[in-house]
């Protein structure tokens, strides 16, 4: 493919080029895989070259007047420079790269690039037939010999993470993710979660509990059933539940998926571009907290949020109340050599109103009385569950920090979120108070699921669709480095 330096393209043209691109890549791949699977021929060098990923390139001489300040957190040239990136995907990353370089267009006077890389595709991130390896007695190493394979040594979130190395002269990060980067994750997506990543909404709730599983699937079928006709509930092993179907057939449907055999199951109520809302069960724990947000990530979110238990720690808290974390004691170790825990991870003041205004909405209450159940403040966010057995040791860190909850992911989501520039909120529902001898028994717990979890599931999901009507606010400049590309 020649390069299209020599015509100025719009953001269409480019994304359109990007896409042609990349499928004649993936196709030739896929050629050249299967004809190697049935007769053992191998692919030449001059063939391998055309498997490579699109790299798409955004030339700013900096002669243009910079625009005039914008709230706008993203689309933004900071020096003049070549910036580049790999990008896979391009047909179903298409409403985000527009987004990114329509701006970039209009405001800067940029010029667009779309060539072909160095960076050969590896064979997994388009062989999903993994069965038929075994079928035409092909190990994976006999495939690693002559097609790319992943290589953890070019994979990485070094521009995430402020540590990535501009060669003099060379091109600027376009992204924080690369290709190969965002094809790693979106596989680890499919494993994990037990769907097609295709499905990942833009607006995503994480939960750790399953119980919240089964409310969002009720009201994932009471919407669709009023929705329109090309919005659907999909579950994990790529279950679609369309708009219309019987209550016999949702039923069988719900039955056939088998949920259990994923670590951290999804569950998606679809939307155009994306616009629907996804909920993944992360299970208990910092490390598969830090663990699936590392891969989401990838999606490029509009927003996370955690919905799930906690301890209260306040007296006056009741099983039931709410707490709005505004600030996280971080005592979750996973991420301290990415983000010391003496980096404040600030709260998003878009966020967090749209987490109060949800709540209002849905339990009717406002002024004193909602603030009798929701209280906003500091959540300690461990990765030993049994910190109890320790509090003595603990207690006096926990009262410096006026914490009023604890649980095991909070903290590290937010911390990822502002990692990785995803914006994060937390709203917790107090299920025990282990300070006060108000512990999880089975009868005490039942009851209060059975009140408590469809309300607050219902307070995440308003607070999202809060968050999309005030989405030109949400995108904050809190979550921008010194040297941070322009893509969001």
């Amino acid at each position: 493919m020649t390069t299209s330096a020599d015509k100025l393209l719009s953001p269409a043209d480019a994304v359109a080029r990007l896409t042609a691109s990349y499928g004649a890549a993936t196709r030739s791949l896929t050629s050249a895989l299967d004809r190697y699977l049935a007769q053992r021929i191998a692919p030449t060098p001059d063939e391998r070259r055309a498997f490579r990923y699109p790299v798409l390139r955004v030339h700013y001489p900096g002669e243009a007047v910079p625009p005039r300040p914008t709230r706008r957190a993203y689309a933004k040239l900071q020096r003049p420079g070549v910036y580049e990136t790999t990008v896979t995907h391009p047909a179903e990353f298409r409403s985000y790269l527009l987004e990114q370089l329509e701006p970039l267009v209009s405001d800067y006077g940029a010029v667009l690039e779309v060539d072909v890389s160095d960076q050969e595709i590896p064979y997994p991130y388009v062989l999903e037939r993994i069965e038929e390896l075994s079928r035409a007695g092909v190990t994976a190493a006999e495939l690693a010999r002559h097609f790319a394979t992943p290589q953890l040594s070019v994979v990485g979130d070094e521009i995430a993470d402020g540590q990535y190395e501009v060669a003099p002269g060379g091109p600027l990060p376009l992204a924080l993710f690369d290709a190969v980067r965002v094809d790693f994750s979106l596989r680890r997506l499919v494993h994990y979660t037990g769907s097609d990543w295709r499905h990942v909404q833009r607006w995503i709730l994480l939960t750790n509990y399953h119980r919240y599983v089964d409310q969002f699937i009720r009201m994932g079928l009471d919407r669709i059933r009023h929705a329109p006709s090309g919005q659907t509930l999909v579950l994990p092993g790529n279950v679609v539940i369309p708009a219309g179907a019987s209550d016999r057939d949702v039923e069988g449907l719900v039955a056939s998926s088998a949920w259990h055999r994923y670590q951290m199951p999804a569950y998606h109520l679809t939307g155009p571009d994306g616009g629907g809302v996804t909920l993944v069960n992360i299970g208990v724990g910092p490390s598969n907290a830090k663990n699936i947000t590392d891969h989401l990530a990838v999606i490029r979110p509009n927003c996370w949020l955690m919905i799930g238990h906690c301890g209260g720690l306040r007296e006056s808290q009741a099983i039931g109340d709410y707490a709005l974390a505004h600030a996280y004691l971080r005592q979750d170790r996973i991420l301290d050599a990415l983000v010391p825990p003496d980096v404040p991870i600030p709260a998003l003041a878009e966020v967090q109103v749209a987490l109060q205004d949800a709540a209002q909405l849905v339990t009717g209450q406002s002024g004193d009385a909602l603030k009798q159940r929701l209280r906003t403040g500091t959540v300690v966010t461990y990765d030993d569950r049994n910190w109890e057995l320790r509090f003595t040791q603990e207690r006096r860190r926990i009262n410096l920090s006026r914490a009023i909850a604890v649980d095991m992911e909070s903290g590290t989501i937010a911390a990822q979120g502002f990692r990785l520039r995803v914006p994060y909120g937390t709203l917790l529902c107090v299920s025990d108070k282990p300070l006060h001898g108000e512990i999880k028994l089975p009868g005490a717990a039942n009851a209060f699921y059975e009140t408590a979890v469809a309300q607050h599931l219902q307070i995440g999901i308003e607070a999202l669709e809060l968050l999309k009507q005030r989405r030109d606010g949400l995108h904050s400049r809190k979550l921008r480095s010194f040297d941070e590309p322009p893509f969001r």
